[in-house]
């Protein structure tokens, strides 16, 4: 079995890779080894997909409720995980630390945080502060079993698609000793390019539609593309037709695609119920 530790050491090699690090978001233990068995080398749990299993919107979850989530998918491979704990889970450094502290705890091998305030008036933490956060998380994950940390600029996804000041941000979070930086909602290469740039540690983009692509991406230096919530989405779009299909149609043709599904859980599965250093 590998230790918290060595998961942690093992995610941060593979941002400096020779190509991407391709990280899905699994949402329940079911996806997340599915993900392993499809040959993934990291995960991420995704807090929008986690919400919709609870029948949420996103934002809705409490901290043990993320974390207690977080234990779970952790705990269904032997693959790193890293944990999108919003904001936290509370607005001062202290609160964001022990945080960090119990996402350690819990297995992880990594975990996000965000400037994002929850609040509609004033979306984004003062910057001083917001590094503060920051500092106070990874100070926190260096003490608890080397937690890779993530520091996310969430103005793009706040209505605040201000370059200068995400990048700002970003180098800020790096002074205060994030490991990995993040600015979701970025899908212009030539803004991906400046960022890559002006800082000097792994970043991480979200896959969007009408964003480039992973080749584009790749060449541009990006160490890590991560899709959120769409993995979950997307199997909730396709229940969605599978219902419509039924109900207005009558007919059965989502059946075809229920059984390739049915084929790789069952695959997914068993390999994992053989594998030695199972939980």
């Amino acid at each position: 079995m590998t230790s918290q530790p060595d998961k942690a050491k093992r995610f941060l090699e593979l941002h400096y890779g020779p190509a991407p690090l391709l990280m899905p978001n699994p949402w329940d233990t079911g996806s997340a080894r599915l993900l392993a068995w499809l040959g993934f080398s990291a995960l991420a749990t995704t807090s929008a997909g986690f919400a919709a299993t609870l029948g949420r919107p996103d934002g809705s979850v409490t901290r043990e409720e993320a974390l207690g989530h977080a234990r779970e998918i952790a705990a269904a491979t032997a693959l790193p995980v890293s944990a999108d704990l919003e904001d936290g889970f509370s607005g001062s450094p202290e609160g964001v630390a022990e945080t960090v502290r119990l996402a350690a705890a819990a297995g992880l091998a990594g975990c996000s945080v965000e400037d994002f305030t929850r609040r509609d008036d004033d979306p984004i933490h003062d910057r001083a502060l917001a590094a503060d956060r920051v500092a106070a998380a990874a100070e926190a994950a260096a003490g608890a079993g080397r937690l890779v940390l993530t520091a996310r600029a969430e103005n793009y996804l706040r209505g605040r698609p201000e370059l200068a000041d995400t990048i700002a941000r970003l180098h800020a979070y790096q002074e205060a000793g994030a490991d990995v930086l993040y600015a979701p909602g970025l899908t212009s290469l030539a803004d991906v390019r400046e960022v890559i740039r002006s800082l000097d540690r792994p970043v991480n983009v979200l896959a969007l539609a009408g964003g480039p692509t992973v080749t584009e991406l790749a060449e541009a230096g990006v160490s890590r593309i991560s899709v959120g919530g769409a993995f979950a989405f997307a199997a909730i779009g396709t229940m969605v037709q599978a219902a419509r299909e039924l109900c207005e149609q009558g007919t059965f043709g989502y059946l075809d695609q229920a059984s390739q599904g049915r084929a790789a859980a069952r695959a997914a599965f068993a390999a994992f119920a053989a594998r030695p250093d199972r939980r």
